[in-house]
């Protein structure tokens, strides 16, 4: 940041980063029609910025002002180029003169920012590469930032959404919207890839912390952003969904040294009421699809928790119910992991437990601590103390999260 600017104009200018940078960026992208010079442009509007608005004010709309200093500069840089090919009658929007932008078209804001999103989704993506372009395109943070966010180095992280980067050059995939006939399936991509930062973010897989407060604040922004650019979209409407009726619980997962609190045990006083009630509005909307998508179900699994006054009071058969309809429509190891766990609160520990012994032998859970963690706690509930512990100690030594590995061990402890 700048050290002349400021401290009200710092401030405006890294607000505007926070809520703006998407805005600028996909608007810049269209007009340099390189992700790289756009960036290269937008970060050099945010930089002048600091000192323009020092001197002749904040202006009434930042995001206009940001995004027609980036395009002009990234119009700048295709001239430049332009020129020195001798080439610039050929170039895209070489006819626009810098200074003509009187602002931002807010009819177009929606589609470049969709534009964006489904270029960092793009199925010919790796997914890890997906989520590390939509944290750095969409969200606006560094490379070491996404690098931190998933616990690799930055040199690793840089190599690999440069990878990404030339990977869309090559493969001269459009900056634009799919036809429709594609529009769905591209859609169920970026669902994932929000859902997936969210969920990093819910309960982070490694670290001292329960929860990535600042990657769920992403996911949440992200499936916002979906809503109002896809608002007919009744599986983004889901999404949404489920991340608010998640998230309303966020305040009461943990104690005030940090220590896990399980959801039956929670203080629901604590729960966001407003977004449960927004969350089970957009539920509603997301169940008139027909058939409901996934994330559709799996919010009115959160919502049954979310409305139950009790963790006694949980209907565990309705819950079973709708991981029923998971299970057969997106079957899964993890969905069949859970729909065992619902079983076995709605019919008894002993049907649980069978469950989960016979998916005992599915590879992809062969290091998944949850399963370890569900086996301890059914075996607790039958009295069977001695299995109870090594199931416990199993979970502990493949737990990668400190807050439940604390857990854990306090329940091996206690047996």
């Amino acid at each position: 940041m700048d050290r002349t600017a400021s401290p009200g104009v710092a401030a405006a200018v890294a607000d505007a980063h926070r809520r703006e940078w998407a805005f600028v960026l996909a608007a810049t992208v269209r007009v340099a029609g390189d992700i790289d010079a756009a960036e290269e442009a937008v970060q050099d509007a945010y930089a002048n910025a600091l000192s323009t608005w020092d001197r002749d004010g904040i202006p009434r709309n930042p995001g206009a002002w940001l995004t027609v200093t980036a395009r002009r500069r990234a119009l700048d840089a295709l001239r430049r180029k332009a020129a020195a090919a001798r080439a610039l009658p050929k170039l895209p929007g070489a006819g626009e003169r810098p200074g003509s932008d009187t602002g931002l078209d807010e009819s177009e804001i929606p589609d470049d920012r969709l534009r964006l999103i489904l270029t960092c989704c793009h199925p010919a993506l790796a997914p890890e590469a997906r989520i590390a372009l939509t944290l750095r395109l969409l969200c606006g943070l560094s490379t070491a930032d996404v690098a931190r966010s998933f616990l690799v180095p930055e040199p690793t992280m840089a190599a690999r959404i440069t990878r990404a980067k030339k990977k869309i050059a090559a493969a001269r995939i459009p900056y634009r919207e799919p036809p429709a006939a594609e529009l769905h399936h591209r859609v169920d991509a970026v669902l994932s890839v929000v859902y997936l930062v969210y969920t990093a973010g819910h309960t982070a897989p490694s670290g001292e912390d329960l929860m990535r407060r600042d990657l769920a604040q992403r996911g949440l922004e992200l499936a916002r952003m979906l809503r109002a650019l896809l608002p007919g979209d009744r599986d983004v409407a889901g999404l949404l969904a489920l991340v608010l009726l998640t998230e309303a619980r966020s305040a009461a997962r943990t104690d005030e040294g940090n220590g896990l609190i399980l959801l039956e045990n929670q203080d629901r006083s604590r729960w966001d009421r407003q977004a449960i009630t927004e969350g089970v509005e957009l539920l509603r909307l997301a169940l008139t699809a027909r058939p409901p998508g996934r994330f559709a179900i799996l919010a009115a699994i959160a919502a049954v928790h979310d409305e139950s006054p009790s963790g006694q009071d949980t209907d565990w058969w309705e819950i079973l119910g709708l991981y029923d309809v998971l299970v057969e429509r997106w079957p899964s190891p993890v969905v069949s992991l859970n729909r065992a766990i619902a079983l076995g609160f709605a019919a008894g520990a002993a049907e649980g437990l069978a469950e989960l012994d016979a998916l005992g032998a599915e590879p992809q859970l062969a290091r998944y601590p949850y399963l370890a963690a569900a086996r301890g706690d059914f075996l607790v509930r039958l009295g069977r103390r001695r299995e109870a512990r090594a199931a416990f100690e199993e979970a502990v030594i493949l737990t990668g999260n400190d807050a439940e590995r604390r857990y854990l061990q306090q329940r091996m402890d206690r047996l």
